[in-house]
């Protein structure tokens, strides 16, 4: 159970991270503050449920579609997040494109450093433990 809250922790951390970057970085990206928590949830939800969906239709219609999964269901994420709520807007053609791009990109950066940063400690802890273990 600690695994699984940590988890959703790390990728509701992410995504925020990753929409921060495209609003940071991408004109008509917009997040509004007091929607952005909102938008986050929301945003996580659609990729934690929509993922296994894209994938198999996919593997189903279009193996080469395989590789740009996490693409795929990046934008449908910033599509419905921006339908279904106010803190999100996504205005132009090429910030549609470019969106997608971005917060994949910075989700998947802090995806690998945000467990590396937030639980070193644990982790230094269990290495320490299992190091004496073996010595034993």
């Amino acid at each position: 159970m600690v695994r699984f809250l940590a988890s959703t922790a790390l990728y509701l951390l992410a995504n925020a991270l990753g929409l921060l970057a495209a609003a940071a970085l991408l004109d008509g990206f917009t997040l509004r503050p007091l929607g952005f928590v909102l938008s986050v949830l929301i945003f996580t939800a659609v990729e934690t449920l929509l993922g296994p969906f894209v994938l198999k239709v996919a593997i189903r219609y279009a193996p080469a579609l395989r590789g740009g999964i996490a693409l795929v269901t990046t934008f449908v994420g910033l599509l419905l997040t921006s339908v279904l709520t106010d803190g999100l807007r996504i205005e132009g053609a090429l910030t549609w494109v470019l969106a997608p791009f971005v917060v994949w990109a910075f989700v998947l950066v802090a995806a690998i450093l945000l467990p590396l940063v937030l639980f070193r400690k644990v982790l230094g802890g269990r290495r320490s433990e299992t190091r004496t273990v073996h010595r034993a």
